[in-house]
């Protein structure tokens, strides 16, 4: 599991989103774990990016779509487009400044109110390095995870420090969903069209193929 595939050959293909105010290293949380790559003068992003890596849970390949937007508030009318079809979520802040800390609860808020409930959560406490400017316990950030219930894990892009096990968690958890719900209905999730986008939202058939992708209106 988070074997690193660089070709399009997979079985499940899953869209996750990037939230959290800006300036929280959203962006090069994303690069490490896409491109293993850090940049020192990251701006904060305009509009969408999205990128994508594939990984190995048990004997499947789940490609991730990951993407990426400013926090900042002008750019918020990209909203229900930017949440559409999302099944994960990685809720970043950032460890050194606790106003980022204080808004995660808006940004929960946004996002449940725009996906499935069943959308698989990792709260991020990101630059974890930066161990002397620490403004944020991670007994405060734990707490908040677990009556969030939410997943929870404290990272470091600079050093490479769980990103990847904050993706792979996300991934994991979601094909379990799938693989769970779809055993519910009497399916073998073995059987589902190869490559195509699973469907794990509540509101919905939790073992429909969407056939147009994740990226569809």
């Amino acid at each position: 599991m988070g074997a690193y595939r660089a070709d399009d050959d997979y079985d499940y293909l899953f869209k996750v989103v990037l939230i959290g105010d800006s300036g929280v290293g959203k962006s090069n949380l994303l690069s490490r774990f896409t491109k293993n790559e850090f940049s020192l003068e990251s701006k904060s992003t305009i509009g969408v990016e999205f990128a994508t890596r594939s990984i190995h849970v048990d004997d499947k390949i789940v490609k991730a779509q990951i993407w990426d937007t400013a926090g900042q508030e002008r750019y918020r009318a990209i909203t229900s487009a930017y949440y559409r079809g999302a099944v994960g979520a990685l809720l970043v802040y950032d460890v050194t400044r606790h106003v980022t800390f204080e808004n995660v609860e808006r940004w929960l808020k946004e996002l449940r109110d725009h996906t499935d409930a069943n959308i698989v959560i990792m709260f991020v406490g990101n630059k974890a390095d930066l161990r002397h400017l620490r403004a944020v316990s991670t007994d405060d950030a734990k707490a908040f995870a677990e009556r969030e219930n939410t997943f929870f894990m404290e990272t470091s892009a600079l050093e490479s420090l769980n990103v990847d096990n904050a993706f792979t968690e996300v991934l994991t958890q979601i094909y379990h969903v799938v693989s769970r719900k779809t055993l519910e209905i009497g399916d073998d999730p073995a059987a589902l069209p190869k490559g195509q986008t699973i469907n794990v939202g509540g509101r919905d058939d939790v073992s429909s193929v969407k056939k147009a992708g994740c990226c569809s209106s």
